[in-house]
C-alpha cells in the first residue's frame, strides 16, 4: 500500500476554513483570536517558525480592516528555491515561509 502524499492547499482556502469554523464554534474563536498561532500550529500539524507572528482581528458593523500583503518586489532572495518551493510559492500555499499541508482522510 502507498503512503499518500498531503494535500496542498491555498492560504485562503486555510483561512477560509478557520473562518468557517470559527463562525460554528465559539470556543474555537475564541482560541484563535487568543491564541492565533497555537490554533494554526495544531490546524496546520506542524510547527511555525518562532519569528512568525499571527494576529487575528475580528470584525464589527462598524469596523472593518484592510491587509496589505507583503509586496513580492520587496522579498529578497538569497538562495535558489526547489521546484517544490517554487511551486508551493506560486499556488500560494505558503504563510510566513511554511508550506500548508492538510493530510488526505
Amino acid at each position: 500500500m502507498s503512503e499518500q502524499q498531503p494535500k496542498r492547499i491555498t492560504r485562503h482556502e486555510f483561512e477560509s476554513d478557520l473562518i468557517a469554523k470559527a463562525w460554528k464554534d465559539q470556543a474555537f474563536k475564541q482560541e484563535l483570536i487568543q491564541n492565533p498561532k497555537a490554533v494554526y500550529a495544531k490546524e496546520l500539524q506542524q510547527e511555525l517558525p518562532e519569528t512568525l507572528q499571527i494576529q487575528v482581528l475580528e470584525e464589527t458593523p462598524s469596523t472593518l480592516y484592510l491587509v496589505i500583503p507583503q509586496n513580492p518586489m520587496n522579498t529578497h532572495i538569497t538562495e535558489e528555491l526547489s521546484e517544490e518551493a517554487l511551486e508551493s510559492v506560486a499556488g500560494g500555499g505558503v504563510i510566513g515561509g511554511v508550506v500548508i499541508q492538510v493530510g488526505v482522510i
